[in-house]
């Protein structure tokens, strides 16, 4: 998420203008290629999972809503772990790419769960146990390979790669479907399976081309759970984990909103992975963009107007518009709320953090974050069964506005001491 509280105006600004995109890094451009691989791999699966369990395995929207915030959130507590344990042996590529592979394998995990929703939902579990493991040390390396007033393209830079995956990976899952059958009750298998072997080239890409950045070996006790607490002290963290928290929970999840758009215009299963095709379509267009954007107007006006984006998709789901313009407005609208709050939170976490508790602190963030989507996904499930579908996505509008008027006031510059 770009999240900021004042603008960023480095030393050398005049020179930090004229750098390239290379300025930020080959090691972020490696991570960016592992992130690429690994999204098509997990967006081959995300964007056939809500289809799958909902009307495949005919769970209920608050059984999805449980399985969706077990997707993200379950497995928030070990973000801080793997954090912790990246900064004590200071090898935070050896902790990432123990995450990445163990995605890997729980996509084989999928083809014995067959059809039981609770094995479903322990393979989703221990897949998002990778992602808790990998995704605060891999966010620590870029903050340590790229210049710090570059931090908010380094970034867009990376999150651009990573929808490049995303964006790849239904339209990958769609041909699978596309050759083995829709309505073959084996085509979701082939698509696990296919999932798999990508993950893998994923996990070799990171063995072999991404470089480790130790940082100078901290002095005795410099990495301890005293430490660790000892970042909760300082105000602009503890404000930056208010705001996680509260946008958080108004986050909805790309299931439910899929599934919203699903619901209203009866679209044929076989199409479902192609709605995940065109947010990442404009998340790609716009990620790198709005990282500059970032680093020039400042982050708080950036995450502002994402969120302000997700409110409209939310009205959209709840309003009048249908057909073609609904799925063209929301979707394009779904991708920019992301270009707009994905990534950028953590180069503003970055500075504030010592660089021997870089992962430990951008993991904490990343927890509270996981923490509030889940109690999301599970309210929004269980509103959508006893209120329906309408009721519950205005409901969740009105949250979006909420947070928005909560993070501004929370992370605005004239809350925070000079």
């Amino acid at each position: 998420m770009y999240l900021s509280t004042s603008r960023v105006i480095p030393e050398h600004a005049g020179t930090v203008s004229k750098r390239k995109f290379s300025a930020v890094g080959a090691n972020v451009f490696a991570l960016g290629a592992v992130s690429l691989v690994t999204d098509v791999s997990s967006e081959m699966v995300t964007a056939v999972l809500p289809v799958y369990l909902v009307l495949g395995l005919h769970l209920s929207p608050a059984a999805y809503g449980l399985v969706d915030g077990l997707y993200t959130g379950a497995t928030a507590l070990l973000r801080i772990v793997g954090g912790y344990v990246a900064d004590r042996v200071r090898r935070r590529k050896v902790v990432a790419g123990a995450g990445y592979a163990l995605s890997a394998v729980a996509k084989l995990g999928l083809l014995a769960a067959g059809a039981s929703a609770a094995a479903i939902g322990a393979v989703i579990t221990l897949d998002r146990a990778g992602k808790g493991l990998r995704t605060a040390p891999r966010d620590a390396l870029i903050t340590l390979s790229a210049p710090e007033p570059l931090l908010g393209r380094a970034f867009g830079v990376h999150r651009a790669m990573d929808s490049v995956g995303a964006f790849a990976g239904p339209l990958v899952a769609l041909a699978v479907l596309a050759a083995v059958g829709a309505t073959d009750p084996e085509a979701f298998d082939a698509v696990f399976v296919v999932s798999f072997c990508v993950a893998a080239i994923g996990v070799l890409l990171l063995v072999l081309f991404v470089r480790d950045r130790r940082t100078p070996k901290a002095a005795a006790n410099a990495v301890s759970p005293r430490a660790a607490a000892a970042l909760l002290r300082g105000s602009g963290v503890r404000r930056l984990l208010v705001a996680a928290c509260v946008l958080g929970l108004a986050t909805v999840g790309d299931g439910f909103v899929y599934l919203l758009l699903q619901h209203k215009e009866d679209i044929a299963t076989g199409w479902f992975p192609l709605l995940a095709v065109g947010t990442n379509l404009s998340y790609l267009l716009l990620a790198a963009p709005l990282g500059v954007l970032a680093d020039k107007v400042g982050r708080l006006p950036v995450v502002l107007g994402g969120y302000g984006a997700l409110a409209l998709v939310y009205l959209l789901l709840a309003g009048p518009v249908s057909g073609w313009p609904l799925f063209a407005l929301a979707l394009a609208l779904y991708g920019a709320f992301y270009a707009a709050t994905d990534g950028v939170l953590m180069a503003l976490a970055g500075p504030l953090l010592p660089e021997s508790l870089r992962t430990t602190g951008i993991s904490l963030v990343q927890t509270v974050q996981a923490l509030a989507y889940f109690t999301s996904s599970v309210l929004f499930g269980l509103a959508w069964q006893f209120w329906g579908a309408n009721l519950a996505i205005a409901v969740a509008a009105g949250g979006a506005v909420v947070a928005i008027a909560v993070t501004f006031a929370v992370l605005s510059p004239r809350k925070v001491p000079a």
